[in-house]
């Protein structure tokens, strides 16, 4: 018994070691395509409540879109499609799908966090002199983000764990080590519950992380202060 013990330790640590260099790739990945999601997100957010029809029309088709399609395919057709044409090369494809994805997502938080600033705010910040411009950039969207913070974290979370998916266009992230590894030594339950594991102790650690945020910048009068 204690030798069996003794050999499923060595044999989590060699699947550790393994998997070890491909995390990095994993945290690049969800930073660089949220960074890009947030950029995308707060433009479309913005376009979806504009007062010209045609730009809000196309601001909530491009979102039903995004969101109608599975990112799985997004990132096919980003890679294979896009890709072939523009000569890009994996890690810009799979973060460009990735981060589109999210945009879409995102740009209905940051409206629903700007639709929650009283009309009052904008009232006053028109009636000082401030174009519509100044008052969303000064005043409305600072407020709107200690609102959205807690979704838009965990959005955050979400494509943490859905980077895994670029791995079926080759990336070598942690879910594409874990099958480089099972292929080479046919060790299949230890291999995905240490992966398993290495994603659920980050998904846990963000929403620690979270859940501070959410009680640092709570907004009385929006949602739960507990």
């Amino acid at each position: 018994m204690l030798d069996w013990v003794a050999k499923q330790i060595v044999l989590y640590w060699d699947i550790f070691k393994y998997l070890l260099p491909a995390l990095p790739w994993t945290v690049l990945i969800t930073i660089t395509s949220f960074a890009l999601a947030l950029i995308l997100g707060m433009i479309v957010g913005v376009l979806r409540i504009s007062r010209i029809k045609f730009v809000a029309k196309l601001a909530v088709i491009y979102i039903d879109v995004i969101r109608g399609v599975p990112l799985l395919v997004q990132i096919f057709f980003i890679y294979f499609g896009l890709g072939s044409l523009l000569n890009l090369d994996r890690f810009t494809a799979g973060v460009l799908a990735v981060g589109i994805c999210y945009s879409a997502y995102l740009a209905e938080i940051f409206r629903s966090g700007i639709n929650a600033i009283a009309q009052g705010q904008h009232e006053a910040a028109l009636s000082l002199g401030m174009t519509r411009f100044q008052t969303l950039r000064y005043v409305i969207i600072p407020q709107s983000w200690r609102i959205v913070i807690p979704p838009v974290a965990n959005q955050f979370i979400a494509s943490l764990k859905d980077s895994s998916l670029v791995s079926i266009i080759g990336m070598r992230e942690l879910t594409r080590a874990g099958r480089e590894y099972y292929s080479q030594y046919f060790v299949d339950f230890q291999t995905w519950l240490m992966v398993g594991l290495i994603y659920l102790i980050m998904t846990i650690t963000l929403s620690k992380i979270v859940k501070q945020l959410e009680r640092f910048y709570a907004v009385k009068g929006f949602g739960s202060q507990k």
